[in-house]
């Protein structure tokens, strides 16, 4: 192994918790510790990879933002990735998403004591609770109250039929840009309106409503699409794959067509399940124009 080079060993879970609450145990400023999310559901499937989420109560939240080397205390930081500091129910709130050399990552969320008494005096809790979560520390009794998580925290609700046809818009239309893009041999922009607009936003969006009619609107949505490809048809899964390409000009021309077929094949089988119509003269009309850009000579 190249010397420097971090070697990936996290610790076990039970040794990352432990010190969570030694840890907390030994700063009078920390009067809470929460695990939330993936690691706070016993069902939920974890790897090595797996984060912690840590909601930490404490009395100033300031000073932990100004001095960080406070992170070190659970091993040596690779990287960090750093949140403003927020108001957030009558406290302020801030996080620090660590990486650690060893593979470890966890990501803080600072919470000021009273934004934790707050929400279990309200009677429902935020999305960042009600995902699942477990007291570790509570010196002061700040979760009593906290109702029991429901985990359909990112459950999306069935759209209506404006928002299924306006998302099949706003697909369309950022199908022209592509098109106008790759005309202009400009890769970058076709890549950013392609992969991430049009896949990331739009598309991804419609297949999570699939998996949604199948699920009885009772699975969460994972960010980015983690989890799709154990969810989606195996043979949808193989024609996503097929809509990625490099950088050739031409394998991107064919790429935005795999793509606009495969949200239409799985937008009119959502619709169908909804009960909406598919706007299949509008997807005729923009799939002709971006056919006579594509013949168009550059």
């Amino acid at each position: 192994m190249p010397v420097g080079q971090p070697l990936f060993d996290p610790p076990p879970h039970a040794a990352v918790l432990e010190r969570l609450v030694g840890w907390a145990a030994e700063r009078d400023a920390v009067r809470a510790v929460l695990l939330t999310s993936t690691r706070a559901n016993p069902d939920a499937p974890t790897d090595p990879f797996s984060d912690y989420d840590v909601i930490l109560a404490v009395t100033d939240v300031r000073r932990f933002f100004e001095d960080r080397s406070w992170l070190s205390d659970f091993g040596p930081v690779l990287v960090v990735y750093r949140d403003p500091i927020r108001p957030r129910g009558g406290g302020e709130s801030f996080a620090y998403i660590t990486q650690y050399e060893n593979g470890l990552k966890i990501d803080f969320s600072l919470w000021s004591v009273g934004v934790l008494r707050r929400i279990a005096k309200d009677g429902e809790l935020p999305n960042d609770l009600d995902v699942g979560y477990a007291v570790l520390v509570d010196k002061d009794g700040l979760s009593d109250g906290l109702l029991e998580p429901t985990r359909r925290a990112y459950v999306p609700d069935p759209p209506s039929e404006d928002a299924y046809l306006t998302l099949v818009e706003e697909f369309l239309h950022e199908a022209t840009y592509v098109a106008k893009h790759l005309w202009r041999d400009d890769l970058l922009p076709a890549k950013y309106n392609l992969d991430h607009a049009m896949k990331q936003r739009d598309l991804r969006k419609m297949l999570s409503w699939l998996i949604e009619t199948d699920g009885d609107w009772g699975v969460p949505v994972s960010a980015y699409g983690k989890g799709l490809k154990e969810r989606l048809p195996s043979a949808t899964w193989e024609v996503l794959e097929r809509t990625y390409a490099g950088a050739g000009i031409e394998e991107n021309w064919n790429a935005l067509f795999a793509t606009v077929d495969l949200f239409r094949e799985v937008a009119i089988e959502v619709g169908a399940r909804l009960g909406f119509d598919y706007p299949r003269e509008l997807d005729g009309r923009v799939c002709r124009y971006l056919e006579g850009v594509r013949g168009l000579k550059p």
